[in-house]
């Protein structure tokens, strides 16, 4: 029985998204709870853009562009910290990290934040601020023009900024994932980013968790075989059994993750 508010909210994501559409009725017969209970949690996620409120219960909206940042980084906290702490115990003290623009990148940064002599490579001023405190880490920070909301850098900028380095590890995240595997953003400049990074790493860490599976987003950009380990918080949607199993070497759930995996 999922028991927190974010935990179903996961999970009526995943239904929603399955499915295209749920009814209230079913929503709360599915989870054992009022339907003012469903409700509110829908209402919630239709507030951050998230679903759309039709007659009778929900549905995916028509999604052009991504959440403000803020509404990101409270989205599914629990989830993005356990992925968070699981990638930080994957990653060995003196490493070179490349780590991308989005908000599980943040918590993958806040995780390891305390490490010893890491020098992280990073357009992602959220990313930068999280080691900003620790005089054992090294941080070169891109140049160019700030996207203010997301402080980042992006586009042609970044991606001249990281194919001057080569990192151990490139850490990023992404829009979405389709069911074929194809890395999904929401602008050409994101994507131009956090492919420089994938071509600059010698180990590509995709972190994303379980409601990027099948969310859409209008820009291809890479896909799950070009990463050589992912993160996420728990079982791939069955819509995606296909990649699960290709992939099931490479696909660690946060509370399953075996440090010392092959790095292949």
């Amino acid at each position: 029985m999922l028991s927190s508010p974010s935990e179903r909210q996961a999970h009526i994501l995943e239904i929603v998204r399955e499915g295209g559409f749920a009814s209230i009725e079913h929503l709360a017969t599915r989870f054992e709870v009022t339907q003012q209970t469903i409700r509110r949690l829908v209402n919630a996620l239709c507030d951050q853009g998230l679903l759309r409120r039709i007659h009778g219960g929900v549905s995916l909206p028509v999604q052009n562009q991504n959440l403000a940042y803020g509404s990101r980084q409270g989205l599914n906290a629990d989830a993005k910290r356990r992925i968070a702490h699981a990638t930080a115990k994957f990653i060995p003290d003196g490493a070179s990290l490349m780590i991308g623009l989005g908000t599980t990148p943040e918590y993958v940064a806040q995780a390891l934040s305390r490490r010893q002599d890491l020098r992280i490579i990073t357009n992602n001023l959220n990313v930068a601020a999280a080691f900003a405190q620790n005089p054992d880490v090294e941080i070169t920070i891109a140049g160019g023009t700030l996207r203010p909301l997301d402080r980042d850098i992006v586009g042609e900028t970044a991606a001249r900024f990281f194919a001057g380095y080569r990192a151990d590890y490139g850490i990023f995240g992404v829009g979405g994932i389709d069911q074929d595997g194809t890395l999904l953003d929401f602008h050409g400049d994101e994507v131009q980013a956090r492919q420089s990074i994938a071509a600059n790493s010698r180990v590509v860490v995709l972190v994303a968790d379980i409601t990027k599976f099948g969310r859409n987003a209008t820009v291809r950009g890479g896909h799950l075989g070009d990463c050589h380990h992912l993160f996420t918080n728990g079982a791939l949607p069955p819509t995606f059994a296909s990649v699960s199993a290709k992939y099931a070497d490479r696909i660690h759930t946060s509370d399953a993750v075996r440090i010392g995996a092959s790095q292949s």
